[in-house]
C-alpha cells in the first residue's frame, strides 16, 4: 500500500470516534496524524495497540503504523493543523451535572485550530465529528476559528459538521463500510473537499452522501440516537406490559412488529435498556437544547424515565425469588453496556448492582473484557470471577446484563449442577423459555408468567 499525495487528514481526539476515524483513512492508505493530550494513549497508539477493545480495530491499527500511514502526536494541534489538509475534531462532549453538553473540549479544540490557521496559506478544512448540539458549529466554533486565526469562514478558511454513526462493537466496520455520509457546510467548497474525500474513500461503495446546513447536520445525529433510544424504550414498555399478562411474550410480539416493513427489527429487543457513551447522554443534550429553544419534548422526557427505571427490574426479580437479598449471593454475568466491547459508561448493570450492594447481597460478576473496567467503578465493593461457571458456583440467583455470545452456551444443566438455587433472570432474553421454565426457576423480561 503507498501513501496518498492528497489531501492529508489530522484528528483531534484519538478516543473512540477519533481513533476509528484515522485508522479508517490510515487504513485506505491517507497520511493520517492523530493529536491527544494524553500522552500514555499516544504511545500506545504508536505501539499499535488502542485504547479499548473493539473487534478488528488492533490489527488495523498496528498495520498503519508498521505501514506509515498513521502516527500519533501529544497536544501538538499547531503543528498537525499546518501539516494537513483537514482536521477532524473528535473530542468528547460529555454530560454537565443538569443534563446539557459541556462544550469544554470543542471550545479547547477551536482555539488551538484557529491559533494554527494563523500560519497557513492555503484553505484548511475543519470538520466538527464531535456529537454537538444544533448551532454549536455555527456559534461556537467558528466565531473562535475566526477570532483566533484573524481570518475569515468560507473564504480563508473551511468549516463542516460531519457526525459519525457509530455502532460500538462495530464501530471500524461502521467507519469503512458507513450507510450514509451527512455533509453539513458553512460553505459550498467545503463541503466539496470533504465530499471529494469522502468519494475517494469510499471508491466502488459510495455510500448515499447527504448535503445540509450545519445545524442540520448537527441535529441528524441527535435524531438517529434518539429515535433508536425511543424504540427500545418502547419495546421494554411492552416487555413491562407483557409481564403482566399471563402468556405474553414480547420477544413473539417484537418479531411480529419487526415484519412490518414501515417498523423493522432492529432495536426491538426488550432487556434492561440501553446505555453505554451515546444515546443515555444524548437523549439528556437533546432534551436540554430543546427546552432552551422554548420546547417541551415530552417524548424523550418518556424515553429517559423508562430506562432509568428498566434495570432495577432485575433486582425486582431477585426479590420475588429470593425475598431479602441479604446475605444472599446474587451474580452478574455481563458488565459491559453490550457485547463486544469493554465500555461501561452508562452500563446497566451499574444501577444493578449498586442496589444489589444496598440491599446487602453479595455480588460476584464476570464479563469476557470488561472486568478491569468494572474494578475501576466498583473496586473491592464486588468479586470477580473469571469463568461463568465459576460465577455461578453457589450461587442464590444469576442475571444475565450483557448478552455475550458465551453466555448463549450455557444449558440449563450449568445452572442446576453449579448453584445453590438455579434462580435465573434472563435479563437480555437471550435463552429459550420453553427449555429453560421447566427446568429451573427462570424469570425473564417481558414474559408473562402463567397464573
Amino acid at each position: 500500500m503507498t501513501l496518498k499525495k492528497q489531501p492529508k487528514i489530522s484528528v483531534i481526539g484519538a478516543g473512540y470516534v477519533g481513533l476509528c476515524t484515522a485508522v479508517g483513512f490510515a487504513s485506505k492508505g491517507y497520511s493520517v496524524v492523530a493529536c491527544d493530550v494524553d500522552e500514555a494513549k499516544i504511545t500506545k497508539i504508536n505501539s499499535g495497540i488502542p485504547t479499548f477493545y473493539e473487534p478488528g480495530l488492533q490489527e488495523k491499527l498496528s498495520e498503519s503504523i508498521q505501514k506509515g500511514c498513521l502516527k500519533g502526536v501529544v497536544g501538538r494541534v499547531d503543528q498537525v493543523v499546518e501539516e494537513t489538509d483537514l482536521t477532524f475534531v473528535a473530542v468528547g462532549t460529555p454530560s454537565k451535572p443538569d443534563g446539557s453538553i459541556d462544550l469544554t473540549y470543542i471550545e479547547s479544540a477551536a482555539c488551538s485550530i484557529g491559533k494554527a490557521l494563523t500560519h497557513k496559506d492555503s484553505y484548511h478544512v475543519t470538520i466538527i465529528k464531535s456529537t454537538v448540539v444544533p448551532g454549536t458549529t455555527q456559534h461556537v466554533v467558528q466565531p473562535e476559528l475566526e477570532r483566533e486565526s484573524k481570518k475569515k469562514c468560507g473564504v480563508d478558511f473551511g468549516l463542516c459538521m460531519n457526525p459519525e454513526f457509530l455502532r460500538q462493537g462495530s464501530a471500524f466496520q461502521d467507519t469503512v463500510n458507513a450507510d450514509r455520509v451527512v455533509i453539513g457546510s458553512f460553505d459550498k467548497q467545503s463541503g466539496d473537499k470533504l465530499e471529494d474525500l469522502y468519494k475517494d474513500f469510499y471508491t466502488g461503495h459510495v455510500p448515499p452522501i447527504i448535503r445540509t446546513t450545519l445545524s442540520t447536520a448537527e441535529l441528524i445525529k441527535y435524531a438517529s440516537n434518539a429515535m433508536l433510544a425511543t424504540k427500545i424504550s418502547f419495546i421494554n414498555t411492552i416487555a413491562n406490559m407483557c409481564e403482566k399478562i399471563p402468556g405474553a411474550d414480547v420477544k413473539v410480539v417484537a418479531t411480529a412488529m419487526g415484519l412490518d416493513r414501515r417498523i423493522g427489527p432492529l432495536f426491538l429487543d426488550a432487556g434492561l435498556g440501553y446505555g453505554g457513551s451515546c444515546f443515555p447522554k444524548d437523549v439528556k443534550a437533546l432534551i436540554a437544547c430543546s427546552k432552551a429553544f422554548g420546547y417541551e419534548p415530552e417524548l424523550l422526557e418518556s424515553t429517559e424515565a423508562v430506562n432509568k427505571k428498566q434495570p432495577l427490574k432485575a433486582v425486582d426479580f431477585c426479590r420475588q425469588q429470593l425475598g431479602s437479598l441479604e446475605g444472599k449471593k446474587v451474580t452478574i454475568l455481563g458488565l459491559a453496556f453490550k457485547p463486544d466491547t469493554d465500555d461501561m459508561r452508562e452500563a446497566r448493570v451499574i444501577p444493578i448492582i449498586n442496589q444489589l450492594l444496598k440491599e446487602g447481597a453479595q455480588v460476584f460478576a464476570y464479563d469476557p473484557v470488561a472486568i478491569p473496567a468494572a474494578k475501576s467503578i466498583f473496586n473491592t465493593k464486588i468479586q470477580y470471577a473469571s469463568s461463568a461457571l465459576e460465577c455461578i458456583k453457589d450461587a442464590d440467583a444469576c442475571i444475565i446484563v450483557t448478552e455475550w455470545d458465551e453466555f448463549k452456551k450455557l444449558t440449563p444443566d450449568d445452572f442446576i449442577a453449579n448453584m445453590k438455587q438455579p434462580i435465573l433472570i434472563d435479563g437480555r432474553r437471550i435463552y429459550n423459555p420453553e427449555t429453560y421454565k421447566t427446568k429451573l426457576k427462570y424469570t425473564a423480561i417481558g414474559l408473562g408468567q402463567e397464573p
